[in-house]
């Protein structure tokens, strides 16, 4: 264990802090918190801090101190537990997605994103690949929170074997503290080498510039306290009094990125279409090929996203109504994306797309989505240049975490041209039953056109990957786009179940 010491023997050497000391120190710091809890109210910041370490350090004793300490209306605290079945049903990231605080709060985490990777590598459930790939999602994660904005505030706290068990058997001892002890703390402090090993290496990976780690000797309880508030004390008024910094790049200097990959929009041949007779025919074969393929998918436990997007008028409502019907109702969500609420805008703007991502073997079938940021949100002015043009990455990055979980991703571009749009819209207006579907939005937009295709090729371009490809739909005839969108769906079915079998 030669190798691992030099990592903690600073933090054990962490001074003690006397009861007198602690008296003399806790109302200031105390009253700080509350104060910078107030800015934190009325800024466009939220907190998130995560507490990791090992069994019996201090960790829960913390997170209660300071929901004492400061305002509890603007604190909320997040355990997970290992049996909680509706998280096992989604991607590892799910719960701590659906769990970001919003704007002006700050989330305490216990048992978090590092409890898996550490305690895998401990009880050898996890390969060396699986807890480096872990890890390097929970760098993304981090990240993504970070460059939106979030202050992430990691502690880690420690004690030596001798420290550890002589505090187990305190908090055993006691009817008031024996809950203190979680499932699996005395395997855990048997294997206490194992787990050094495994929290050096998480360490080192994952104390980033601008998300360093805060090492904690949880032996002498007082200092463990006010080591920690202070330092949520100081990165709070840092993030408050230092905004982060505008990194997007100029109009020029994105057009000179991307210009060498634009144009596949442009080589779609929308002359592209099928006869009413064959249109019949396949329509009804891949509806009953559908059926069975979404079934064997849900016995696999697989998962489907279909994501739909498209100018005003394009057909995706009427793919997405051919294509429902060859699924069984119990397993399928149509989710319609408008205009943020105010709840979403107050969170990350993937966050209210986690809420709906499907469970194990069902499907949900997005009509417009996460796309919006680099597209209307673009082009209508509602991110700002560094929000919209990492953008990217951050969707790149959370479709694989999909695929990753076993979610087959399936992303449709329905394209028509400008005349058919206009007849499309004129129809609409003129057809009552249609008129609700035509607003002045729709003109608006469509008058943006070619900034929109702008827009839209750079999206293909850089978010077509291999895993979760963008499929190019020729809209202009309905019946040729429909039964496009449904072959596909059963072709990457098919191809996902052979991967998965």
């Amino acid at each position: 264990m030669t190798q691992f010491k030099e990592i903690w023997e600073d933090v054990l050497s962490q001074p003690k802090v006397s009861k007198q000391e602690f008296k003399e120190a806790e109302p200031e710091i105390r009253r700080e918190l509350v104060e910078l809890q107030q800015e934190l109210r009325n800024s466009k910041v939220s907190v998130m801090m995560v507490f990791a370490g090992v069994d019996g350090a201090g960790k829960h004793e913390m997170v209660n101190t300071l929901n004492s300490w400061m305002d509890p209306r603007g604190i909320i605290t997040h355990a997970y537990a290992a049996e909680d079945l509706e998280a096992t049903q989604h991607s590892p990231f799910w719960k701590y997605w659906r769990d970001i605080p919003a704007i002006g709060q700050l989330g305490l985490f216990l048992s978090a994103w590092y409890s898996k990777p550490l305690l895998g590598r401990v009880h050898r459930r996890m390969s060396e690949k699986d807890f480096k790939e872990h890890l390097k999602e929970i760098s993304e994660f981090e990240r993504t929170m970070t460059d939106n904005g979030i202050l992430v505030v990691k502690v880690w706290m420690h004690m030596d074997k001798k420290a550890q068990l002589k505090r187990l058997n305190e908090l055993s001892s006691k009817p008031d503290t024996e809950w203190e002890i979680k499932p699996g703390a005395w395997e855990n402090w048997g294997m206490y080498d194992r787990f050094i090993e495994a929290s050096t290496k998480i360490i080192r990976a994952s104390d980033k510039a601008g998300i360093p780690w805060l090492l904690v000797n949880g032996k002498h309880r007082y200092a463990r306290q006010l080591t920690v508030a202070r330092a949520l004390r100081d990165a709070m008024r840092h993030r408050l009094q230092n905004p982060p910094v505008d990194n997007s790049l100029t109009p020029t200097e994105w057009d000179k990125k991307m210009s060498p990959t634009r144009g596949s929009l442009r080589k779609m041949d929308l002359t592209k279409s099928l006869e009413k007779s064959e249109y019949k025919t396949k329509l009804k074969a891949l509806r009953v090929r559908l059926y069975q393929l979404q079934h064997k998918a849900q016995l696999a436990g697989l998962s489907t996203v279909l994501v739909f997007e498209g100018q005003d008028a394009a057909g995706k409502g009427g793919a997405i109504r051919r294509l429902v019907q060859g699924l069984d109702a119990q397993q399928y969500q149509v989710v319609p994306i408008a205009a943020p609420t105010k709840a979403e805008l107050a969170h990350h703007y993937l966050w209210r797309f986690w809420q709906h991502l499907p469970r194990k073997g069902r499907v949900t079938i997005f009509d417009r989505s996460w796309y919006g940021r680099v597209l209307v949100e673009r082009v209508e002015g509602f991110a700002t240049d560094a929000e919209w043009q990492r953008a990217y990455q951050e969707i790149n990055e959370f479709e694989q975490q999909l695929i990753n979980s076993n979610y087959v991703v399936c992303k449709f571009w329905i394209q028509i041209d400008k005349e058919m749009q206009l007849a499309r819209f004129e129809e609409r207006q003129n057809t009552p039953y249609k008129e609700w579907k035509i607003t002045d939005e729709d003109w608006r937009n469509r008058e943006k056109w070619d900034v929109y295709d702008v827009a839209v090729d750079d999206m293909i371009s850089l978010t077509h990957h291999k895993q979760a490809p963008w499929v190019l739909v020729e809209g202009n005839d309905k019946s040729w786009s429909r039964i496009k969108v449904l072959e596909t769906v059963c072709q990457q079915l098919e191809k996902a179940l052979k991967t998965h079998t």
